[in-house]
């Protein structure tokens, strides 16, 4: 490579990260900016695939993924208590799961006297179209 071409990259290079940054988040300051310009093409593209500036929106979410799960990391949350947060925010009692069987064992399961089968996770992942491993 010429060192024309290696400037003009250098330099392209240099103006792309100056309008977004697509490196490797190393501090709460690029994490910051990283997600202020997230925020900016969530806006312009969102979610059509097609849009030429995806790509660096999906690369960007990329990057603060990474840089969240080193730094951020989720609790540890049992399957019981998210079904009890989804309860609660969907306004749903004991009786509103009949896919869980009926209120007594629906029962059993809020107070820890049962744990989770696989047809029950199914059946809470399909109900709230979330991931199985939710309730893992």
């Amino acid at each position: 490579m010429t060192t024309l071409a290696t400037d003009q990259i250098a330099q392209a290079w240099d103006n792309l990260q100056s309008l977004i940054p697509v490196s490797p988040i190393r501090n709460e300051e690029q994490y910051d900016q990283a997600l202020e310009k997230l925020h900016e093409l969530v806006d312009i593209v969102g979610d059509d695939e097609r849009h030429p500036l995806y790509e660096v929106l999906d690369t960007l979410g990329t990057l603060i993924h990474a840089y969240e799960e080193n730094h951020y990391p989720a609790p540890s949350v049992s399957g019981i208590a998210i079904l009890k947060f989804l309860m609660e925010e969907h306004q749903i009692d004991a009786s509103g799961f009949p896919e869980l069987g009926n209120n007594e064992a629906v029962s059993e399961l809020l107070d820890g006297k049962r744990e989770l089968s696989v047809t029950n996770i199914r059946a809470l992942s399909k109900r709230f179209n979330l991931s199985p491993a939710t309730f893992i």
